[in-house]
């Protein structure tokens, strides 16, 4: 299914021209900002997309980069599949990696959130050559030897409980400073229940024990970026997550090899992109250093 271009008009803060291209017969939408040498690759995760990352886009784009921001498949303005078992776990990262391929990135700076980094952090050891930075907000790898947060099991069955989720309501909650129409653009791709097939399946996607797919994987990228990434690392936590907060984000920050103490923003929630030009201006601040 495709969601009709006019529910994408004049969304608030986001005049950023549409990209397309085909991958496996579907239509996938990304941005693409800028131009460099450097380029900021934007991953967003659940139920949210690109929308999130207007507040940063700008901040990577005046540094001199290229900024590029793709929606999964089943997000945003990607094209959308009814059937729930078409969305795995390598369905999407087999998407990431052929984007990546398909658009010749390289000196990539990874900015993930949520499963955007659950999927994201498993890259680099693939491409070590193209990926030179991570910036981590509000994240994890979901290594099936960990016991999930009981904030996330909660949400799992909150979202099992509600498969018509309410994505714009649940935006407004967790960022208070989001006007109506701002918390009404996370609900733009998403006409009617159908459509949310993805946003269903993400979260009993999460790894939960040991032979899950996707679990094995995420051991081998935990593994990796705590020995052999040899990049530069900026971490920022909304203090304010119950489910990726600071006890997830500790956890996860003695997995990245050499990753420096966190930016923690008091105020910060879940969705932290919404508090991106603090984030964006920080990160990019602490890699001007020598």
């Amino acid at each position: 299914m495709r969601t009709p271009d006019e529910r994408f008009a004049n969304l608030p803060g986001f005049a950023f021209r549409p990209h397309y291209l085909e991958w496996r017969g579907y239509r996938v939408h990304y941005l693409d900002e800028g131009n460099g040498n450097r380029t900021f690759l934007c991953l967003h995760g659940e139920p949210t997309w690109s929308y999130l990352y207007r507040r940063m886009i700008p901040h990577f784009v005046a540094s001199g980069a290229r900024v590029v921001a793709p929606d999964f498949v089943g997000f945003g303005r990607s094209d959308k599949a009814e059937d729930e078992a078409t969305y795995t776990f390598d369905f999407h990262r087999d998407f990431l990696l052929s984007f990546i391929e398909e658009k010749g990135l390289k000196n990539i700076t990874l900015v993930v959130q949520d499963w955007g980094g659950l999927l994201g952090l498993t890259l680099p050891m693939e491409l070590p050559e193209r990926f030179e930075r991570l910036l981590l907000m509000n994240t994890a790898l979901a290594t099936g030897d960990v016991p999930l947060s009981e904030g996330f099991v909660a949400w799992r069955a909150y979202v099992a409980r509600n498969p018509d989720l309410a994505c714009g309501k649940l935006l407004a909650r967790s960022c208070p400073q989001l006007s109506a129409a701002e918390a009404a653009a996370y609900d733009a791709p998403f006409p009617d229940t159908r459509y949310k097939a993805g946003v269903r399946r993400f979260p009993p996607l999460v790894p939960e024990k040991y032979d899950d797919p996707g679990a094995s994987i995420s051991r081998k990228a935990r593994d990796w970026l705590q020995s052999s990434w040899k990049g530069e690392s900026f971490m920022a936590i909304g203090a304010k997550d119950p489910v990726l907060g600071l006890p997830v984000m500790n956890e996860l920050r003695q997995s990245i090899r050499n990753c420096p103490p966190p930016l923690i923003l008091a105020e910060g929630g879940h969705f932290l992109q919404e508090w991106g030009e603090e984030v964006a201006r920080a990160a990019l601040e602490h890699w001007k250093q020598p």
